[in-house]
């Protein structure tokens, strides 16, 4: 199941991008060893939710096997060598020199596998004045230039989450680039190291707006075609408080949906786009959007060239019936999640494993990776397992 069926990863646990990297190489078939450590619960939002050892709420952990290693024992590191000795791929999600110290290294590791990717993931890469500091998706995107541009004018920016630094940059280009490099050591027989750094990434998914600034057709935030500042492409609240997105960026969409939406108001037909009248009209189309309740809009413009959909929540977007009907959601051991993408053909990706927790796996897997019991019986005696 998945084109990346037969391919060996191991993922060291850590927070953020590697999980999501490990998740997206899982849906695609690989099989994917978490290597796992126990550590504190840490808190979000007021609840208890343990970043390394979610159990079946990691949804990031879905499909791998993991196994608990204690790493500051030697016998857990040479454990974890003889796992990545037979790898086609492994995920660092350590800051630069961390596993050097452990003893598991590029240098170390590539002599006893020479076919191994050795996939590093970081947010200032791994040289640099800013590698060896400490950071989040927001001071990622923040020297990369892709935060100064989301936002309103006249208001800072608004923070992402950590969908362009940890995710976009950081998990998606990791996964993009263990992809290539499996490509090329088939031809080649040789592995190499990749530095993934989230700077740079979210700097690429940042490529067109560069391009558009150097030829001076990019304005400050909140003022493009694009980013909100124009009447066409923007959220627009209804009557009971739900919302609209309307992205009818081309003319005949936004014909379309005026039309759609019986408005003869003159004014939004002219100069629709000259910026220094996108308030003005803004304003009109917040006017007639508070006129029905969301349900009553996305009856007349949903499906239609206007370019309009519901702003879901993440109760709402499973039950949407072109989810519905893509089967974009699946339901994992009672928790509702994406379901793998991209799409394929033939090799159809499909989630077999919920998330394990921290060392769920150790006799299971470790098996299928060579140990014998009483080597598994001595890691335990050691406290390595």
């Amino acid at each position: 199941m998945g084109p990346l069926q037969g391919i060996k990863i191991v993922e060291f646990a850590g927070i953020g991008p590697g999980p999501l990297c490990g998740m997206m190489l899982a849906d695609m078939g690989a099989e994917v060893l978490r290597i796992d450590r126990k550590n504190p619960v840490t808190h979000y939002t007021g609840q208890k939710f343990d970043s390394y050892n979610p159990g079946r709420y990691g949804v990031l952990n879905r499909g791998k096997r993991s196994v608990a290693l204690h790493l500051k024992l030697p016998s857990g590191v040479d454990a974890a060598r003889r796992l990545v000795a037979q790898a086609d791929a492994l995920i660092d999600p350590f800051r630069p020199g961390v596993m050097e110290k452990l003893g598991l290294g590029p240098e170390p590791s590539l002599a006893a596998n020479p076919r191994l990717v050795y996939g590093r993931m970081t947010g200032f890469g791994q040289d640099g004045p800013l590698a060896h500091a400490a950071g989040h998706d927001l001071n990622y995107i923040g020297i990369s230039g892709a935060l100064h541009i989301i936002g309103r004018p006249d208001e800072k920016p608004v923070p992402p989450i950590n969908y362009v630094g940890d995710y976009g940059g950081g998990a998606c280009m990791l996964a993009f680039g263990i992809a290539c490099a499996l490509v090329e050591a088939k031809a080649s027989g040789r592995g190499q190291i990749i530095d993934t750094a989230m700077t740079e990434g979210s700097a690429i998914l940042a490529s067109m707006m560069y391009g558009m600034f150097a030829q001076g057709a990019w304005q400050p935030k909140g003022q493009n075609r694009i980013d909100g500042g124009a009447h066409f492409y923007d959220v627009y609240e209804c009557s009971d408080g739900k919302y609209l997105t309307v992205a009818c960026a081309e003319p005949q969409f936004y014909e379309l949906l005026l039309d759609l939406m019986q408005l003869d108001d003159p004014e939004l037909r002219k100069d629709r786009m000259d910026p220094e009248r996108w308030p003005a009209l803004k304003g009109k189309l917040t006017t007639a959007f508070k006129s029905k309740t969301r349900s009553e809009w996305c009856s007349v413009l949903e499906g239609t060239d206007a370019c309009v959909t519901p702003m879901l929540d993440f109760e709402e977007a499973p039950k949407h019936p072109h989810n519905v009907a893509r089967k974009a959601f699946i339901t994992l051991d009672g928790v509702t999640q994406p379901a793998p993408a991209p799409r394929f053909s033939r090799t159809v990706p499909e989630v077999t494993r919920r998330p394990p927790t921290a060392g769920e796996n150790n006799h299971d897997a470790l098996t299928d990776w060579g140990f014998n019991p009483d080597e598994i019986s001595a890691l335990e005696s050691s406290g390595a397992l």
